[in-house]
């Protein structure tokens, strides 16, 4: 029986017609000497590109060409060594042996084969290209299948197999599988070849590769036919038949073809295998590959004998014949021999019958004998190697037993530490979270200290501010009451002093008010809480408050602010920095003065300033002016009392709603305060 051998890496016509255009060999290149001048396919000559991508090109074109265009493939290989060698190129140097090795085998010319593919493997050993090593050894045990030496094939694929799972290199462990299996089905042990065919198609499966499914699913096919199990026969080649056709790569397909024809053969339909057979002639018509027509004759003249067309039987079996005899196969002829002494017999030919039936029984002796005798070497390369996996896996185990009890002696002790470990981890944890957690307290109880001096700061400021400038004016009030109720101030004189008393109470009043400002913002935290402001709206309200206090000096107050100026900061704050500056400036004005209020717009802010005519200040006082510290009280033009906590408190809600404040003063000439505001959101705007 021939077994198409797998060679799934072969399959590249796609590649082929790409590469088409850059197809240039140099002419003179030499040729094997088996190629004669008559078979030689001419390859057309142009320049070429002397680098590994060509080289490449080479390799995948001849790889395409071997079933197609025989003598090319040797003409490229020798090209590819050629420049291989010109450019120290290792991987192209072993892919042009093992393309040699190839053609030299499929014209049955055994030892030049087994000659350049020994060199391919040895040059892939020297350099360790494990995956072109093994990919030589499968072309090795190969040619031993081609030649009956089976014993050696399997060996050959076995050290392939390891070498392949070293490497990690799935497609080549399914060909590999693929062909240990062929091994066993053409020495009929179908079970062994069972159980290795199922293990390539879950390799398969794994690699997702649908044109390895179909080749698996061909051997298959014939080994179901063989095995007379048809019906899965028929299966198992329809699948793989699709997948061809639709892929088009006619070598396997022709393959394909014949073992539906064979399967039709063994079941008697002599027309419909002759069907299949002759789909299979048409592309063998357009391929190079002599090993796959030795079986397709010998079937083609089974069917037609069983067709009782004789003529045409005897032809294709001396077909077969003059084949198996080219490349000396065996097989091949003890078939024809078995068919030509058939036809002879039933012609009345006998002596020719006798003559055939002789070669018959000798082959069949021959083979009988080899096929004995490698069935034996076989089974003795399995058990050997078997054993040897064997022996290998006892020592491993002793050698894992006795490291196994270091093993758990060490984890015994790994065990203890980590235990050990793992206490004083803990430990460790629960001293740094009681180290945290104190350290928390601490700052809680810091930060609480803190508050709390800062709080007895406050108070203290407040008790001297309420003691310095709110006692004087009080006590006043008090003493005039008292010499009015006692009589010793008369009602006119009393009269006379209400304008003072009115201006006390009303300094009193907003002292009062900058105090519960301050001290709200110094012990709970003020809130800020922005929003649309218009800016012209509270300087007006607040020129309209102070207007009686500047009437009493003659001061004039002019706002110059158009009515845009929209702000995004908290109003209640605003007001109290717009009260104080004005405030602040009649009171340093004196009388007859003048104080402008005005707004310049920036980029992203307005910047507000109060300009007065007042007795301006020192450098060294400007400079003191915003200090949280400072609280000292200066009297006006006209002894005008206050806190000290304006500008601070104004400094404070200035910043609160991000802005800026600062003074430019010049002594006698006055001093103007500028503070600056975010300008309103653009969205806010448009709502307005």
């Amino acid at each position: 029986m021939l077994m198409r051998i797998s060679l799934k890496g072969l399959s590249l016509y796609v590649s082929i017609l790409l590469l088409l255009p850059f197809w240039g060999i140099a002419q003179g290149a030499e040729e094997p000497k088996s190629t004669s001048e008559g078979s030689r396919q001419h390859v057309p000559a142009h320049i070429y590109t002397k680098d590994t991508t060509y080289i490449h090109k080479l390799i995948n074109m001849a790889s395409g060409l071997r079933y197609h265009h025989t003598d090319s493939v040797a003409i490229l290989a020798q090209k590819t060594l050629q420049l291989s060698k010109e450019l120290a190129y290792t991987k192209g140097k072993i892919n042009a042996r093992i393309l040699l090795g190839a053609y030299y085998s499929d014209k049955g010319n055994s030892d030049s084969a087994f000659a350049q593919l020994r060199k391919a493997r040895k040059l892939a050993q020297d350099t360790r290209h494990t995956n072109l090593e093994v990919k030589s050894l499968n072309y090795m045990a190969n040619e031993y299948g081609f030649n009956g030496q089976y014993a050696h094939s399997l060996k050959t694929y076995l050290e392939g197999i390891e070498l392949a799972k070293a490497a990690g290199n799935k497609p080549m462990l399914s060909i590999l599988y693929e062909n240990v299996a062929n091994v066993y089905a053409d020495q009929k042990d179908f079970e062994e070849a069972l159980q290795y065919y199922n293990l390539v198609k879950k390799i398969n499966e794994d690699l997702g590769n649908e044109v390895f499914s179909a080749e698996t699913n061909s051997n298959l096919a014939s080994v179901y036919a063989d095995m007379e199990k048809l019906d899965y026969a028929m299966f198992h080649v329809n699948k793989s038949i699709a997948t061809f056709e639709k892929e088009d790569i006619p070598e396997w397909l022709a393959y394909a073809y014949e073992i539906k024809g064979k399967t039709y053969l063994k079941d008697g339909e002599f027309k419909w295998a002759l069907y299949w057979y002759k789909q299979a002639e048409l592309l063998h018509k357009k391929l190079h590959d002599d090993r796959g027509k030795i079986n397709l004759y010998n079937g083609i003249a089974a069917a037609y004998l069983g067709q009782q067309q004789d003529s045409i039987s005897l032809d294709y079996a001396y077909r077969s014949m003059a084949l198996s005899n080219r490349i000396n196969y065996l097989e091949g002829k003890q078939e024809c021999a078995k068919l030509l002494y058939n036809l002879s017999k039933k012609n009345g030919d006998l002596l020719c019958a006798l003559e055939y039936h002789e070669i018959f029984q000798e082959l069949s002796d021959t083979l009988s004998k080899n096929k004995t005798k490698m069935s034996l070497e076989l089974l003795k390369t399995k058990t050997a190697y078997e054993s040897q996996k064997e022996h290998l896996i006892t020592e491993n185990d002793k050698a894992l037993a006795k490291q196994r009890r270091y093993i758990n002696l060490t984890l015994f002790i790994i065990l203890i530490i980590g235990l050990i470990a793992y206490l004083m981890f803990r430990s460790r944890k629960i001293h740094q979270a009681l180290n945290v957690e104190l350290n928390a307290q601490k700052e809680i109880l810091e930060e609480r200290e803190s508050q709390l001096r800062e709080n007895d700061e406050t108070k203290t400021k407040l008790f001297s501010i309420i003691g310095h400038d709110l006692r004087g004016p009080i006590g006043a009030l008090q003493g005039l009451l008292n010499l009015y109720t006692q009589g010793d101030v008369s009602k006119n004189e009393f009269l006379d002093l209400i304008p003072k008393l009115r201006n006390d109470i009303e300094h009193i009043s907003f002292t009062l008010n900058n105090l519960l400002s301050w001290g709200h913002t110094q012990m709970n935290g003020a809130i800020t809480k922005p929003g649309l402001v218009a800016l012209e709206a509270i300087i007006d309200d607040n020129i309209n408050l102070l207007s009686e206090q500047a009437a009493g000096k003659s001061i004039r107050i002019s706002s110059l602010l158009s009515g845009n100026t929209q702000s995004w900061a908290d109003a209640n704050q605003i007001d109290i920095v717009v009260r104080n500056l004005i405030s602040n400036a009649i009171k340093f004005t004196p009388d007859n003065g003048m104080i402008t209020i005005n707004a310049r717009e920036a980029n992203s802010h307005w910047e507000i300033s109060v300009r007065d005519t007042g007795v301006g200040m020192t450098e060294e006082v400007r400079k003191q002016l915003f200090s949280e510290n400072t609280n000292a009280s200066t009297s006006g033009t006209q002894n005008e009392k206050g806190t000290g906590l304006g500008l601070s408190l104004c400094k404070e809600m200035v910043e609160k709603n991000q802005g800026q404040i600062w003074v430019e003063s010049t002594p006698r000439k006055g001093s103007c305060f500028f503070f600056t505001l975010p300008k309103a959101k653009d969205k806010f705007r448009k709502a307005s």
